[in-house]
């Protein structure tokens, strides 16, 4: 069950043990869906005819251009642990075929990660409250109809619901906005310009088939633009915390994101099985 947030932006995003568990689960849950009819339908224009898991290829790499995003996100020395482990990563891509294009630059990154700045937060809140209230407003059985009645649920149990340790400030300001009125359409319209102008004139100039960033700050501008990406383990800190390498694409750039994604993953079997 995915509870909506925003029509706009809402995504599925499995997070599995393995690339090729990821693939499956995409199989599974691709393709259209009468419930969300406008979104899937546009969608489906972009799944392969025999699904995305042929696309698990060993030599996924070999061929590939990979722009590498270092300002606003390699936001550490090169000489670090992270650093390093990045840096044999590219190594690594290389010598499996991939061609590197390295510090790139997406125009205006800095307005696009802010949250206030790029329109995102207005719109979201916009959005959350009319797609809550749909959602809720069709459930079979529920306490709660409306986001106003997810407020006031709260209020009334305090305690069980941890209001005084994380609130409700983002419920409130959801509350109070009154759809998409010509200050959403605007933030809107506004992180399309940014997305246009930003990544895909990017990977379009460079004739990119995907762009590297390490973690999982690149879903900020993956999310206001509906573009695909995977993360996979790359490495661990001085203290054992794993870290991940992203790769993002553009709309329908799927096949080429799993096959980079498998390939890097088989090559450098990073992850760990957890141990308890």
């Amino acid at each position: 069950m995915v509870i909506p947030i925003s029509p706009r932006q809402d995504t599925i995003g499995p997070i599995c043990r393995t690339v090729t568990d990821a693939v499956y689960v995409l199989d599974a849950t691709v393709g259209y869906d009468v419930y969300d009819a406008k979104a899937t339908k546009e969608a489906a224009k972009y799944i392969p005819q025999e699904g995305y898991v042929k696309f698990l290829k060993l030599d996924g790499l070999k061929g590939k251009r990979i722009g590498i995003l270092r300002e606003g996100f390699f936001n550490f020395s090169k000489n670090s642990r992270k650093g390093k482990v990045f840096e044999q990563h590219f190594s690594l891509m290389r010598k499996k075929g991939a061609m590197l294009i390295d510090n790139l630059q997406i125009a205006n990154v800095s307005v696009i990660l802010d949250y206030n700045q790029s329109g995102e937060e207005i719109a979201l809140l916009a959005e959350f409250k009319m797609e809550l209230n749909k959602y809720l407003s069709q459930l079979s059985s529920s306490p709660v109809r409306s986001l106003a009645d997810v407020i006031s649920f709260n209020e009334k149990h305090k305690k069980e619901e941890k209001i005084k340790e994380y609130g409700q400030l983002v419920f409130l300001a959801s509350e109070s906005t009154d759809g998409i009125n010509s200050i959403v359409r605007y933030a809107i319209s506004n992180m399309a310009q940014l997305s246009s102008k930003g990544i895909e004139a990017l990977m379009r100039e460079k004739q990119l088939d995907a762009i590297v960033t390490p973690d999982a700050t690149f879903s900020s501008i993956l999310g206001i633009g509906g573009y695909p990406g995977i993360s996979v383990p790359a490495g661990y800190d001085e203290t054992g915390i794993p870290f991940g390498i992203c790769f993002g694409g553009l709309k329908g750039y799927e096949p080429r994101l799993i096959e980079i994604a498998y390939a890097f993953e088989q090559a450098t079997k990073v992850r760990k099985p957890p141990r308890f």
